[in-house]
């Protein structure tokens, strides 16, 4: 039977927890990560009805977008709905599971779901994150170096853009001598040898090094695999913030509202003036998205799609584009397809439960 650590691991990989930010929460939040599990529920929130839902579900496994707990909780005695919905959870075994900044920063992500929604071509990374990238480089014999690289491809290195196994080499000759206690796949102990070796490089995020300087060490027939490894500034732009995309079709700026407000079923949807021009390139980020205004702007944006904005943001606007707040939830509530996809595609050992409870907060009158 699946267990619980079987789906974390599959949500992990493909969006990992090294890659929330840092007031973030994600991860297994509640419950033991060896229980057996046979239904699992899916939703954006996590509230005391969610858990009743899971409980008549006979779901042993809540997944969701937003943690339920963000801080840490010295007291869980019932006088808020945080921890009553803990303590509901406990008595039942519910366990929860939450995916929430890491999987907003993966292409394929949250801001991935909405620009499909959106019909959104040409997509690419609006804040593409820095200082995950690395370089590793190695010396290979010649006759092993192909089966290295492959190895080290395997593991997710060598992606650059829409181009993977990338790798630069280099022919040289490489010098060891081995002591007595050694067993070297080339030349003899104690005598100095001299090999033919290839210089191989190649990039990776620094979340996966592990999984990469195993591929590296299993596939290298020395005893002694050396390898060098170097942070990169370089910007990562297959994860980060935002997406920015372009429409197949210019639209005027009131029928793309109108295509809003109908696609993401919001109530109202408040917005800076319009220009009185075309749309045809869109940013959008699920959630809060105030802080990539001026991302939106430097990329060119006609429209920024997003939630939370506060009243003094919108004069940031200036006029150089026009921003459209449809609502923290509304923006993020095709998360809940994403999660049945990714589970119903890659796992099918349990059945898998989109919640029918509406947890947004806000009502419009």
């Amino acid at each position: 039977m699946t267990k619980i650590k079987d789906i974390s691991n599959f949500l992990e990989s493909f969006a990992p927890l090294r890659l929330q930010e840092s007031y973030d929460n994600a991860g297994l939040i509640l419950g033991d990560q060896n229980s057996e599990i046979t239904n699992v529920l899916i939703t954006l929130d996590v509230t005391e009805d969610v858990v009743e839902e899971a409980i008549q579900k006979k779901c042993e496994l809540i997944v969701a977008h937003h943690p339920i707990v963000f801080s840490g909780l010295k007291k869980i005695t019932g006088k808020n709905y945080v921890e009553r919905t803990l303590l509901k959870a406990i008595k039942n075994d519910v366990a929860i599971y939450a995916a929430h900044t890491n999987l907003d920063s993966v292409t394929g992500g949250v801001n991935g779901k909405i620009c499909e929604k959106l019909g959104l071509e040409n997509c690419r990374i609006l804040q593409p994150a820095d200082g995950l990238l690395k370089k590793l480089v190695t010396f290979v014999p010649v006759d092993h170096a192909e089966k290295v690289r492959q190895s080290v491809f395997e593991a997710g290195a060598g992606h650059i853009g829409n181009y993977d196994s990338c790798s630069f080499n280099i022919h040289g000759q490489g010098t060891f001598r081995g002591d007595d206690t050694t067993n070297p796949y080339v030349g003899k102990k104690g005598e100095q040898h001299y090999e033919n070796e290839i210089r191989f490089e190649t990039i990776f995020p620094s979340y996966i090094q592990g999984q990469v300087i195993s591929a590296l060490i299993n596939a290298h027939p020395y005893e002694e695999v050396a390898y060098d490894i170097y942070p990169l500034d370089n910007k990562f732009d297959q994860v980060g913030m935002g997406i920015i995309g372009t429409l197949p079709e210019q639209l005027d700026e009131t029928k793309f509202l109108q295509q809003l407000k109908e696609t993401f079923n919001t109530g109202v949807i408040r917005h800076t003036q319009l220009q009185n021009k075309k749309v045809k390139k869109v940013a959008v980020c699920g959630g809060s998205g105030s802080f990539l205004l001026n991302r939106a702007i430097a990329a060119g944006a006609d429209f920024f799609v997003t939630g939370d904005f506060k009243y003094h943001q919108f004069f940031d606007a200036e006029n150089k584009i026009v921003i459209a707040d449809i609502g923290h939830f509304e923006s993020e509530q095709f998360t809940k397809e994403l999660f049945y996809e990714l589970l119903t595609k890659n796992l099918s050992k349990f059945a898998v439960h989109l919640s029918e409870v509406n947890t947004n907060p806000v009502f419009y009158f």
